[in-house]
C-alpha cells in the first residue's frame, strides 16, 4: 500500500498536473464548456513553427517507425530514430522516442527486467539536456518543457518501480514543474491536451478511492472526471505521439476504474488488431476476453501467445505464458472438462509465476486452488491436501479461498 501511494505521486500527479491554476491568465481547460463533438484543437502558425514535435512531415516520416516500436519491431523503429537524430542532434524528440523504446521493452515484464535500465535512464537523461538547452534560450518554448517533464516523469516511474524513492521524489518534482509549464501548450495539439485530460480524470479519482490523500491533492485545481475521459478519448483518436498511449490509459480505466467492461474490449481489440505483436496488447485483449465470457476468442488468442513464446518474439515471456496458460487451464475444465489438459495448463501457469517473481498473482493461487479441487475430484487426496496447503499459505485469511482451504485440511486431516 505505501509503494502505491508514492507511485500515485511520482506517476500521476507530477505527469499529470497540467491544468490551469484557478485565476491563470490563459485558460487552456476551457473545454469544460462544449461538448466532445465540437473539441477542436486549433493550431496557432506563429507559435508552432519550428516545433518538431508538431512538424507534420516528421510525423508522417515516423509513423512506420512509431508503428513499428508498438509493434515490437525494435530494431526497425530505432532505425528511423537514429535517422531523425543524425538530422537533428540537439533537438530532444529523437532521444526520447529511442527511450520510448526502451521503455516498451521493460514494460511487456511487468517491468521486472533490469536489462535495458542503463540505456533507458541515458536516453532520458540526454532528452533533459537537449531540452533543458532549448529552454535556456527561450522560457517560453513549450515544447522544450514539455519533453522535460515527460523525461522526468518517465525517469520517475521507473525510479520509483526500482525503489530508488530519492531519484523518484527529485524527478518527480521536476516533471511537475515542467508540466506547468508546458501547459501553455494545451490549445496547440492534443499532444499536450494529454496531460490535462489524465489530470482531470486522476484528480477527483484518487481521492474517490484514497480519502488519505485529499488534503494534499487540495493545492491541485479541481479535476473533471467526465470531461478527463472526453479529453482522453479525443486525443486517443487525434494525437500522433500520445494516440496510442492515450487508448493504453483509456483502455485501463474503462476495465479497473469504471468498470465499462464493453468500451475496454473495444479498444483492447483495436490495440491487438493494429499491434498484433505487442505482446501487452494481446494479453490484456485475451483477459478481457476472458473475463466477458467470450471463451472462444480467448481460447485462440491464448494458444497464439503461448506459440509466440515458444518462438522467442520479443515481448513474449513469462508473464504471457502465465495470462495464457491459466485462460487455456480454465477453459479446458470448464468448458471442454478435459481434466488433463487443464491440470497441465494450471501447472505451466504455476511455472510462468516462478519465473516471474509473482506468486502473488490471482492466476498462480487460483491455478493451486483449481489443481486441488481436480484432484479432489479424481478421489486423490494426498495431492488434493498438498496443493490446498499452499491455498492457505497465500490466501488472506477472511477469503474465500482461505476458508475452503482449511476447511478441506480440516475435513480430511487424517485421510
Amino acid at each position: 500500500m505505501k509503494k502505491l501511494l508514492f507511485v500515485i505521486f511520482t506517476l500521476i500527479l507530477p505527469a499529470l498536473a497540467t491544468a490551469q491554476q484557478p485565476g491563470a491568465p490563459t485558460d487552456t481547460t476551457a473545454m469544460r464548456h462544449i461538448t466532445f463533438e465540437s473539441i477542436e484543437v486549433v493550431p496557432e502558425a506563429a507559435r508552432v513553427k519550428g516545433m518538431l514535435l508538431l512538424n507534420k512531415d516528421i510525423q508522417y516520416e515516423l509513423e512506420g517507425a512509431v508503428d513499428n516500436m508498438y509493434n515490437f519491431k525494435y530494431e526497425r523503429a530505432e532505425k528511423q530514430f537514429k535517422s531523425l537524430r543524425r538530422r537533428y542532434p540537439e533537438h530532444p524528440l529523437p532521444y526520447f522516442l529511442l527511450g520510448l523504446s526502451q521503455w516498451w521493452k521493460i514494460l511487456p515484464t511487468n517491468i521486472q527486467t533490469l536489462q535495458y535500465d542503463d540505456s533507458f535512464f541515458a536516453y532520458m537523461d540526454t532528452t533533459i539536456q537537449k531540452a533543458e538547452k532549448l529552454y535556456d534560450a527561450d522560457e517560453d518554448n513549450v515544447e522544450a518543457a514539455f519533453f522535460m517533464a515527460a523525461a522526468y516523469g518517465f525517469t520517475a516511474r521507473l525510479h520509483s518501480e526500482r525503489s530508488n524513492w530519492r531519484k523518484a521524489t527529485v524527478a518527480s518534482k521536476r516533471a511537475l514543474d515542467y508540466m506547468e509549464k508546458a501547459k501553455a501548450g494545451n490549445g496547440l495539439s492534443p499532444e499536450f491536451l494529454f496531460g490535462e485530460a489524465l489530470f482531470n480524470y486522476y484528480s477527483v479519482w484518487i481521492p474517490e478511492h484514497y480519502p488519505m490523500l485529499r488534503p494534499v491533492l487540495l493545492f491541485f485545481p479541481n479535476g473533471d472526471k467526465r470531461l478527463g475521459l472526453k479529453q482522453l478519448a479525443y486525443v486517443a483518436n487525434t494525437g500522433f505521439y500520445t494516440g496510442t498511449e492515450s487508448k493504453l490509459f483509456l483502455m485501463k480505466i474503462y476495465a479497473n476504474e469504471e468498470k465499462e467492461m464493453e468500451k475496454a474490449l473495444q479498444l483492447a481489440e483495436e490495440l491487438y488488431q493494429k499491434y498484433p505483436d505487442n505482446a501487452y496488447f494481446q494479453r490484456y485483449y485475451a483477459r478481457l476476453l476472458f473475463v466477458q465470457g467470450h471463451f472462444t476468442k480467448a481460447e485462440q488468442v491464448s494458444i497464439d501467445m503461448l506459440q509466440r513464446i515458444q518462438q522467442e518474439m520479443p515481448g513474449y515471456e513469462a508473464v504471457s505464458g502465465r495470462y495464457a496458460s491459466y485462460i487455456l487451464a480454465y477453459i479446458n475444465q470448464h468448458k471442454y472438462h478435459d481434466l488433463q489438459k487443464a491440470e497441465q495448463h494450471y501447472k505451466n501457469s504455476i511455472v510462468y509465476a516462478e519465473m516471474s517473481d509473482e506468486r502473488d498473482s490471482g492466476y498462480y493461487l487460483n491455478s493451486y486452488l483449481n489443481l486441488a479441487r481436480i484432484a479432489d475430484k479424481r478421489n486423490d487426496k494426498a495431492t488434493a491436501k498438498a496443493y490446498y496447503s499452499v491455498v492457505l499459505k497465500a490466501s488472506e485469511k477472511k477469503s474465500a479461498n482461505y476458508k475452503e482451504a482449511k476447511e478441506y485440511l480440516k475435513k480430511n486431516r487424517k485421510k
